[in-house]
């Protein structure tokens, strides 16, 4: 299985919490990027010829604020260049306050068939502090145009002075709206954000708080029927994102657009962050990449560890052997001791105990060493 990534990176404002590639004020430049990235699709098309992918993931910034044409040219050239599988998982990111219905008709004509739903907080005073540009009634709105499709809601803890009830019931307005698939992730206070000003003056929830909001969102997805397959991730049962469990399982994605990254035959490669330079580079006829590296065995097999272990699903020690020829609690053997009694053991399967799974990154450091 293998992925397709393509970046949006235009949106209304810059959330305060941001740090992906994403223009605030540049839409103006959205016809003439797309143009690009339907070039740089023909281009990667051409070069991977006789692969096939399973999954198709338009990210930002916000894909839906661009007209929705741009999206279904989006999808036109990917079924004419690359490849699909007979059922891809097709996605679009999308932002409560740029929907409505005849761009989600659009994107279901385009063959998009999941929908990534930006909720982060049922409180519109939360959104506001968040930078959001959408309210709770958008959100509603945006779900009722969704209902009966498979769509995720995105929900956000360790905000500025909230509660285990709010985000409990932030989950029930997810959940109750019909999706079939939420994600719960802390807020990151990333170094160069506003949000981190916040952090900095000790204004945001510390790690013993946020785990305690941690705790009281999975119970309640848990009560709600969701299962958490992914430390972040929960969903209702057969509603998985194909697409992202594709990265934790360490299978090849191409990334395509503005500061995407890839990751094919043994190669991580980016291409440049600036979107000027992105352009250029496609007009002149070359790949816009700036970096590109052979990911070593050692990291491989690092990688292998770590991303399963974020999982339910665990490492398959027969899976481990089948692409590294070992045995990884042999090659991790001083980590391995030192964890194992976070760890449970089913057959050949190893994963974090349930109860550890949030602080999965304290584990994780002692494989790092090895």
């Amino acid at each position: 299985m293998a992925g397709i990534y393509l970046h949006i990176p235009f949106c209304k404002q810059k959330c305060r919490y941001c740090d992906f590639t994403s223009f605030p004020n540049r839409l103006s430049f959205a016809e003439a990027y797309m143009a690009c990235l339907y070039k740089e699709i023909e281009m990667r098309g051409k070069q991977l010829e006789g692969m096939t992918f399973d999954t198709v993931y338009f990210g930002g910034g916000t894909p839906s604020l661009i007209p929705p044409e741009y999206i279904y040219g989006a999808m036109k050239q990917i079924v004419r260049c690359f490849s699909l599988g007979k059922r891809p998982e097709v996605t679009i990111e999308m932002n409560p306050g740029t929907v409505s219905e005849q761009k989600i008709a659009t994107y279901k004509r385009a063959g998009i068939n999941r929908f990534s739903v930006g909720l982060q907080t049922a409180y519109d005073e939360q959104l506001r502090e968040l930078g959001r540009v959408h309210t709770v009634r958008d959100y509603l709105y945006c779900t009722s145009l969704l209902k009966g499709e498979n769509f995720s809601a995105d929900v956000m803890i360790g905000l500025k002075g909230q509660t285990a009830d709010e985000v409990q019931k932030t989950i029930a307005l997810a959940a109750g709206s019909g999706a079939k698939h939420i994600s719960m992730y802390a807020l990151t206070p990333e170094d160069g954000t506003p949000v981190y000003t916040d952090y900095l003056n000790g204004e945001l929830p510390d790690a013993d708080e946020v785990a305690a909001l941690y705790d009281a969102g999975y119970a309640k997805l848990k009560e709600l029927g969701f299962y958490r397959y992914e430390v972040s991730n929960f969903c209702r049962e057969g509603y998985e994102s194909r697409h992202n469990l594709n990265y934790w399982r360490r299978g090849e994605y191409i990334g395509l657009g503005v500061s995407a990254s890839s990751f094919s035959c043994g190669k991580r490669f980016t291409n440049t962050f600036d979107l000027d330079e992105y352009m250029k580079c496609i007009l002149s006829g070359f790949l816009p990449v700036i970096e590109s590296e052979d990911v070593a065995e050692q990291d491989a097999k690092f990688e292998f560890i770590m991303l399963g272990m974020r999982t339910a699903y665990g490492i398959s020690s027969a899976e481990y052997r089948a692409q590294f020829g070992s045995d990884w609690k042999q090659d991790f053997k001083e980590a391995y001791e030192k964890t194992k009694a976070y760890l449970e053991e089913a057959g050949d399967v190893t994963r974090i105990k349930g109860e550890y799974l949030y602080v999965q990154n304290q584990i994780l450091t002692e494989y790092m060493v090895d």
